[in-house]
């Protein structure tokens, strides 16, 4: 009988420890308390990411010295925030350029990957005006997955492709290779984001820093 007990409680460990690591993985990232490390003033940190690209949607000058990559849920309140703090960042600095890559976290915010999908099929039919212009709405705003067409007819897409895009599932492959780049990163939780120079990582900025903090940190890159 004690060797049963004992099991069962060994048991219940292995359950609530799995429990536990999936809830620090599969996270929002909430606004971190206190000051950030110290940046690493282009010294390349150990992080493997998939290159800038062409696919990628990027905003802000394209010839920019820095640029930041976010990883980002569309349904992550914490995302929301950064998004509008990212919008200050690159609105006012020109060396400072920003690209968006998609990481819904189903587990948490199940239509996110559906909304991910359509960013995608604005920018099919816009371009990445488009699909920036989609973005920042849906972070704007609340939008159930019944109103995604509502929200394409009101940037004037044409709601029949942008119906038949969503429902055809073409681009989940595009929104599952930018989850599996943020996996090879390292990306834990949302926002997650790694400030490159010359297409090397120099820094990160984890979770939904302020805009003094962004700010700074880039300060401090040489």
């Amino acid at each position: 009988m004690q060797n049963n007990n004992q099991n069962q409680i060994a048991a219940a460990l292995l359950i609530a420890g799995v429990m536990i690591s999936g809830a620090i993985l599969l996270k929002d990232s909430q606004p971190p308390s206190g000051e950030p490390s110290d940046a690493n003033n282009n010294g390349n940190i150990s992080v493997e990411m998939s290159p800038i690209n062409k696919d990628d949607h990027i905003v802000g000058n394209p010839n920019a010295k820095i640029i930041i990559v976010e990883y980002s849920d569309l349904d992550c309140p914490y995302c929301k925030v950064f998004h509008q703090t990212m919008q200050q960042v690159v609105a006012s600095n020109q060396n400072v350029a920003w690209v968006y890559r998609h990481y819904p976290i189903p587990a948490l915010h199940p239509d996110a990957f559906k909304k991910a999908e359509a960013t995608e099929c604005a920018w099919e039919q816009g371009g990445n005006d488009a699909f920036w212009a989609y973005t920042d709405k849906l972070f704007e705003e609340t939008y159930s997955l019944s109103e995604l067409p509502n929200l394409a007819q009101s940037l004037g897409l044409n709601v029949n492709t942008f119906n038949t895009c969503l429902s055809s599932g073409k681009y989940a492959a595009k929104i599952q290779a930018d989850i599996d780049g943020g996996n090879l990163a390292g990306v834990s939780g949302t926002p997650s984001s790694f400030i490159v120079v010359d297409g090397k990582v120099v820094d990160t900025i984890p979770g939904a820093q302020p805009l003094n903090i962004v700010n700074e940190r880039l300060k401090e890159i040489r």
